[in-house]
């Protein structure tokens, strides 16, 4: 559905490091525009840059690229966003220009407008940089009691009724960010060199007659009737509970149909998809 929806744009512009799969995906005009890496020198009007990151602990702090660009033609991501802006509005008040000379004067815009930002500059140049506030965290409960408040709703009853389905979960390997995939190997679940895997209780296994290591097929049926499948996937034996199993995404997201969301929190599925599972013809 994305990509039919991406087909009918006039122009899609994507601004990458490398090149990759997203690009094949575009408008009925289409551009690839190659940027600098954060790993890369940075060199603008006031010296080097450096722009500011966030890591998985929501700890911000300053990158500086000190490889040598890849091109001489390349441009910053900012640059060509400043670009493309003053293209599009040539009379726009905004100092474009004035910005991408100085990364310092972004951050000093942000400092003014985001909650938590105020020093910006100053507190990312920290040595471990600083943490983005959470009020939760620091016991700060924006609650009319002032303290955390808990309610309990009752909980689905997630068993599937048929015996030959499995409550199949999707999640990230140990070397992957996101959808992006640094290798095969996953040191969270001690697997090496492969993907197309699931992870699936010993007694399922047996039920089934799938042996350590066999390939399988795994069938879903979306909410729309559809019948989604994947084929001569390694099946894998895993303490995970009796009638449940776990793969990775996106390699498994082909089972997920465009209807399969929560009503209630319009979240996908991915975390109780209905399966069975065989062994591969």
């Amino acid at each position: 559905l994305t990509a039919e929806g991406m087909s009918r744009c006039e122009l899609t512009v994507h601004v990458s490091t490398k090149l990759n799969r997203s690009h094949l995906t575009h408008g009925k005009a289409a551009l690839i525009l190659p940027c600098l890496g954060r790993t890369e020198r940075d060199e603008q009007e006031s010296g080097p840059q450096s722009i500011s990151t966030e890591d998985a602990m929501s700890s911000v702090m300053l990158s500086l690229g000190s490889r040598k660009p890849a091109s001489p033609h390349l441009l910053s991501e900012p640059a060509i966003i400043a670009r493309m802006a003053r293209a599009a509005m040539p009379e726009s008040a905004t100092p474009w220009e004035w910005y991408v000379g100085d990364y310092d004067r972004i951050r000093d815009t942000m400092a003014k407008v985001l909650p938590g930002f105020e020093g910006f500059n100053e507190l990312v140049r920290q040595h471990w940089g600083f943490r983005i506030p959470q009020p939760a965290r620091e016991r700060d409960f924006r609650t009319p009691s002032g303290k955390a408040e808990f309610s309990t709703a009752e909980l689905p009853d997630v068993i599937p009724a048929d015996s030959d389905v499995l409550v199949l979960q999707t999640m990230r390997s140990h070397d992957q960010w996101n959808t992006t995939i640094y290798s095969a190997d996953d040191r969270y679940r001690g697997v090496r060199n492969i993907r197309e895997l699931i992870f699936m209780n010993r007694k399922d296994m047996r039920d089934r007659g799938i042996a350590e290591g066999d390939l399988v097929d795994i069938v879903a049926t979306s909410r729309d009737g559809s019948v989604r499948s994947i084929t001569a996937f390694r099946a894998l034996e895993y303490d995970t509970p009796r009638g449940s199993a776990a793969g990775y995404f996106p390699e498994m997201n082909v089972l997920l149909g465009p209807d399969d969301y929560s009503r209630q929190s319009d979240q996908p599925l991915m975390k109780s998809l209905r399966v069975r599972v065989a062994k591969t013809a």
